[in-house]
C-alpha cells in the first residue's frame, strides 16, 4: 500500500490541505473520536462498536484490514476502514468512516471512501460490502454515486443497520 493517496479530484473541493493517510498508532484515538462523534449523533454507541474501535489493531488490521486517515493541516479530519469479511462471497466490509463535523462538505468522506475502495481493488478484493441505516440519506446517496447497489440482508451487529449494499470490483 502506498504511503500516501493522491488528494481526491478538485470536483470534490476537499481543499489543497487535504491528504490521505494509511493509520499508525499514532492515529488510534483520533480514529476513536472521530466516529464516535458521528455514531452519537445519529444514534448510540453499541457494544461492538466498542470492542472494534477501541482496539482497531486486534479488530480490524490484524485480520487483515486496513483504516485510512483524512489529515487537514496534519491534524486527523476523517477515517474510514476496510474490515476482513465473513459474509460468503465478499472480500470486505466497507465500515467505520466518519468525518469531523466542522469539516464535512468538503469531499473528504467521498475521497476516503474512493481511497479505501483503491486499497481493496489493491488488495485483490472482487466485493465489497457495507451495512447503514436508510436514516442516513446523504451516506446513502454518496454510497449509490460509489457504484454501491442494495443487496439481500442479514444478520447484523448493530440495531441501528436496516440496508445492506455490495460494489463488484
Amino acid at each position: 500500500m502506498a504511503d500516501t493517496f493522491p488528494e481526491a479530484p478538485d470536483s470534490m473541493h476537499p481543499g489543497n490541505d487535504v491528504r490521505i493517510v494509511p493509520y499508525t498508532p499514532a492515529y488510534r484515538e483520533a480514529f476513536f473520536r472521530l466516529n464516535q462523534a458521528w455514531i452519537e449523533r445519529y444514534f448510540e454507541m453499541e457494544p461492538r462498536d466498542y470492542q472494534v474501535l477501541g482496539n482497531p489493531q486486534e479488530t480490524i488490521l490484524d485480520p487483515g484490514g486496513h483504516i485510512l486517515v483524512a489529515l487537514a493541516g496534519g491534524q486527523p479530519v476523517g477515517v474510514c476502514a476496510l474490515l476482513a469479511s465473513g459474509r460468503p462471497g465478499y472480500d470486505f466490509e466497507l465500515a467505520k468512516m466518519g468525518v469531523d463535523p466542522a469539516s464535512q462538505g468538503r469531499g473528504i468522506g467521498r475521497a476516503l471512501a474512493r481511497a479505501i475502495l483503491e486499497v481493496a481493488r489493491n488488495s485483490g478484493a472482487r466485493k465489497i460490502f457495507l451495512e447503514s441505516s436508510t436514516r442516513l440519506p446523504a451516506a446513502l446517496s454518496l454510497y449509490r454515486k460509489l457504484g454501491f447497489r442494495e443487496i439481500a440482508g442479514g444478520p447484523s451487529p448493530y440495531k441501528r443497520s436496516d440496508i445492506r449494499m455490495g460494489l463488484s470490483l
